[in-house]
């Protein structure tokens, strides 16, 4: 049996039991890209309809993809701005086993009134070509996007900048998310509406589904705090988690299960901050019903990217942390931390890259079909695309 596997079934008999150290994956690097400028976002999709996920980049002046598995480069777009490219959301919505991609440019978080620009890209027949980019109306200074499902099961596009129009040192009115619907004709005017427009410093959030409904919820971190958004007859709805982030604020936020099927969130604190933080739900005897704070990590220097997921097929998650700036240590790089109790108060830490990424963004994905999750990262001040390939112990 699985190592992994009995340390599992022995917290589901022992409950708060702490559990046996539980061994980390062990991953082979591969760097696919040497020379990037910056690697702001990075996707996975499968972009050309081979049934392999491919690699997205939205780099500084280039919108790219990676073809799976020579890793090829081809160029979809670029100088779209005269400022960078910032983010990319990259899902077949239209079920032709290709992916559609959206991207964020006109990258300038201090310019509150002009900057920003939001493309839809027109796929050419050959997708190795470039593609045709449609501007779309946008907020000033967006920085996060991703596809996800309304209640009639179609894909929306979700769009997070960073500060509020018109703010000044992250003061002013908030935020406005909105949320585009693509038209059958995507070079028509497309139609959005607005999802929340009360935070600020709204630096990332993580698509959900917490009520078990058809339609994607949202989880976004702010100077505020962590906030659920969810969709309900007449609009969108924000609910705060009551306890997570409101002293720090957050930059990063992701979810996963604990094991024994508890949940949680994950953040980064405060915005491209040192510490790694994970919040449970409130305990039934807790009259405030504030999500209880556990801090991981303190070390983290411009901590920037955030995933969880279940690398060792062991029926709960683990997290996946990486930072872009030299720490105490003179390191950058990427680590992994396994639950060891039921509860989410400790975890055990591994390295999985050491100084080979100044990690900007980061994503998961299982990129040749084993089963098991491999990890995709940019590195921004090593100017480079890396793959983490799981292998077997």
């Amino acid at each position: 049996m699985p190592l992994a596997l009995v340390i599992l079934l022995s917290l589901l008999l022992l409950g708060s039991t702490e559990a046996g150290e539980l061994q980390a994956p062990r991953f082979r690097p591969v760097e696919i890209d040497g020379a990037i400028e910056i690697g702001y976002g990075v996707g996975v999709a499968d972009v050309d309809g081979d049934r392999k996920p491919d690699i997205l980049l939205a780099d500084k002046r280039q919108i790219v993809w990676y073809r799976n598995p020579t890793w090829a480069k081809f160029v979809m777009a670029e100088n779209l701005t005269t400022l960078d490219n910032v983010c990319i959301a990259a899902t077949d919505i239209d079920g032709d086993g290709k992916a559609e991609v959206a991207v964020g440019a006109g990258w300038n978080p201090a310019d509150t009134l002009h900057s920003g620009a939001v493309f839809y890209l027109v796929p050419p027949l050959d997708r190795t070509k470039k593609w045709e980019p449609v501007a779309l109306p946008h907020e000033p200074t967006v920085h996060r996007m991703r596809w996800i499902r309304n209640r009639m099961g179609n894909f929306e596009l979700v769009v997070v900048p960073l500060h509020g129009r018109g703010n000044q040192s992250g003061s002013g009115v908030g935020v406005k998310i909105l949320c585009y619907k693509r038209p059958s004709d995507p070079r028509q005017p497309w139609k959005a509406e607005i999802v929340n427009e009360s935070l600020h410093a709204s630096h990332n959030f993580e698509v959900v589904n917490w009520t078990g409904g058809l339609a994607a919820e949202l989880l976004v971190a702010a100077r505020e705090g962590v906030f659920h958004l969810g969709r309900h007859e007449g609009g969108w709805r924000t609910h705060q988690l009551p306890g997570a982030a409101t002293e720090t604020g957050a930059g990063e936020v992701r979810h996963g299960s604990l094991p024994g099927g508890g949940r949680f969130v994950v953040t980064i604190e405060p915005m491209h901050g040192n510490q790694l933080v994970v919040y449970t739900e409130p305990g039934k005897d807790d009259p405030q019903g504030l999500w209880r704070r556990h801090l991981v990590d303190s070390s983290l220097k411009e901590g920037h990217a955030l995933a969880c997921g279940d690398f060792l097929r062991a029926g709960f998650d683990q997290i996946v942390v990486g930072w872009r700036e030299k720490n105490r240590e003179s390191k950058v790089g990427i680590k992994f931390f396994s639950p060891r109790d039921a509860e989410g108060g400790k975890w055990q830490e591994a390295i999985i890259d050491d100084s080979g990424v100044a990690c900007e963004d980061l994503c998961l994905a299982d990129l040749n079909s084993d089963g098991k999750l491999d990890i995709v990262a940019a590195g921004r001040a090593t100017r480079n695309l890396k793959v983490f390939l799981s292998e077997e112990e």
